[in-house]
């Protein structure tokens, strides 16, 4: 995962200037570790930090098209772009890079080629011949961007706000599935699939187990493009033992045999921690070379600062989740591995939180999957993104690629309503479809394992932790005048209080706290639950444990106990 800042309509073209955007640009270093590019033209500067995935000996940035009249500076990847080539013949390619195809898409179709792309990506292009450019965002937003304006009317693009917050008199989120260009000066969606139309007609498609089975493993496939060691995040839940069972069987693929035959999974946890043996237990069925890392609470405790400072927000369920990525990233770049499979994003899509239970019916279930999709990009695409990043390590995720996204959102919700009646447990759409008797994917006990919150499975002295240490930093006098101090977005509890003031250090202007999401610090999700039950009010805990009864310890599936 690479790091892009891009500054164009700069009133000062001095060495000093340039001094500036590259100490800027140094500030997004950890996302790209082994090579810096800078491309100036007149008032204009493209900035690039590279992490060497694909192509690392010829792949740096910016790129360019044949005659350098077109620059590009991309953070992400194109796991179609060996398809897209085929269709760029008449282009000569200087690189083995995947992101070089944009700059000659650009030059082929003008600035409605973004749909054409399949991957996560962010990307800057700037066409020196009439000193214009566009910038864009992938779909879900997995890959993260934010722009904002100087006072001398210079307009900014960066990975992270650090590398802008100072020199930008305002600043925000680039919204997933975007494109901005500086010729209409207009910024329009590109990604417009009839899910995110909240006046579409609820899905009535069919649900087709191996159609589902089929697009999944397709996702983790193309997710192996890849020239540097690489592995799988496994929790031992649903998600990411599937990512890691579907890429131990696919291994022997030629873009990924180079690396060896067995595939290598990392877990991290308090010792003790539901994750740990539950992931241990999922390597040794897989055969994977499995990395079991610990961590303490004074360790997660001591780490905060740092990850907040990588990770940019304050919103608590999300600081609580990173701290454990955090540290487990640190531990795998000093392995060797650059990039990583994850299983964020499949909650999301088919109702897999235990508040889904209350969902009244199926069209609020398609409603609420909708709404979580679409805030993905400020929550757990964030996390994964920046506290791997933190370290010079991608995250991929294939339960977000836009083919699976389109066949899990275009099936009638009823599929994913929950029905104890009929054996349905959350996601077993999911289940189901993986749920093979001839060559199974993983053993039953673990295709039918019940979610555990990711703060919560990493241990449960973690959260508790977490919440004595606040109650010794923040007084009740502190906590009662919250509202003063911090009237917009004004925390409610004082672990959200504490890394509030953490997070304003690092970041004071009101244009960084905007880009967190608004609202007390309980989750959105568990506002939702009250709306389905008010009994879900007197949980205001953003964590799995607000799951308030629903968490069984088993269920029955065709005649067959599944416990956790």
């Amino acid at each position: 995962m690479c790091g892009i800042l891009a500054v164009f309509g700069v009133a000062d073209n001095s060495q000093k200037k340039r001094s500036r955007i590259i100490e800027l640009s140094s500030r997004l270093r950890h996302r790209g570790p082994d090579w810096s590019g800078l491309h100036h033209h007149k008032d204009c500067y493209l900035a690039h930090q590279r992490l060497a995935i694909v192509d690392p000996a010829s792949g740096d940035q910016p790129l360019y098209n044949e005659d350098k009249t077109v620059v590009v500076a991309v953070n992400g990847e194109i796991y179609n772009h060996k398809e897209l080539r085929e269709k760029l013949k008449s282009h000569e390619f200087r690189t083995g890079s995947d992101c070089e195809v944009i700059a000659h898409l650009y030059e082929d179709y003008g600035e409605d080629f973004v749909n054409m792309l399949d991957g996560m990506f962010s990307f800057v292009l700037l066409d020196t011949r009439d000193n214009s450019f566009i910038a864009a965002r992938d779909a879900i937003g997995i890959t993260p961007l934010y722009y904002g304006w100087g006072l001398d009317g210079s307009t900014w693009f960066a990975s992270e706000m650090k590398a802008l917050s100072d020199d930008c008199e305002r600043f925000m989120t680039f919204p997933p599935g975007h494109v901005y260009s500086s010729k209409t000066g207009v910024q329009k969606r590109w990604y417009n699939p009839p899910w995110w139309n909240p006046e579409s007609p609820i899905p009535s498609g069919p649900y087709d187990p191996l159609v589902l089975r089929k697009a999944f493993e397709k996702a983790v496939i193309k997710r192996l493009m890849t020239d540097v060691p690489f592995g799988v995040l496994l929790s031992g839940g649903l998600d990411s033992s599937l990512v890691a069972s579907v890429a131990s069987r696919y291994l022997a693929d030629s873009t990924a045999a180079q690396w060896g035959s067995q595939l290598h999974t990392f877990c991290v946890g308090l010792k003790g921690s539901p994750d740990l043996g539950a992931a241990r237990e999922v390597a040794d069925y897989l055969g994977t070379r499995h990395h079991e890392f610990h961590f303490t609470v004074q360790e997660g405790i001591d780490a905060l600062e740092e990850v907040i400072y990588h990770i940019e927000t304050y919103d608590v369920t999300t600081i609580r989740a990173s701290t454990p990525m955090f540290l487990m990233s640190r531990k795998i770049k000093s392995l060797g591995v650059k990039m990583v499979l994850s299983g964020e994003g499949s909650d999301e899509i088919f109702g897999g939180y235990l508040y889904f239970h209350k969902a009244p019916n199926k069209e609020e279930l398609h409603h609420e999957t909708c709404r979580k999709i679409k805030a993905l990009h400020l929550y757990d695409c964030l996390r994964a993104n920046k506290s791997t990043s933190a370290w010079g390590v991608e995250a991929r995720v294939p339960f977000l690629d836009k083919e699976f996204i389109n066949i899990a959102m275009g099936m009638d919700p009823e599929w994913k309503m929950i029905r104890p009646d009929l054996g349905r447990i959350e996601k077993w759409v999911l289940r189901n479809a993986f749920d093979d008797e001839q060559s199974p994917y993983l053993p039953k006990h673990i295709l039918y394992r019940q979610k555990e919150q990711f703060s919560d499975g990493v241990g449960y002295s973690w959260i508790d932790g977490l919440k004595d240490h606040a109650d010794q930093q923040v007084t009740d006098s502190m906590l009662d005048k919250a509202s003063f101090v911090y009237p917009e977005n004004t925390p409610t509890t004082k672990e959200a209080y504490l890394y509030r003031t953490i997070f304003e250090r690092f970041f004071p202007k009101n244009s960084a706290r905007s880009t967190v999401p608004g609202g007390p610090s309980v989750a959105c999700s568990t506002a939702k639950a009250v709306e389905w039950d008010a009994a879900w009010s007197k949980n205001l805990d953003p964590s799995g444990r607000a799951a308030l009864g629903v968490h069984a310890s088993a269920y029955i599936d065709n005649g067959k106990t599944a416990t956790q």
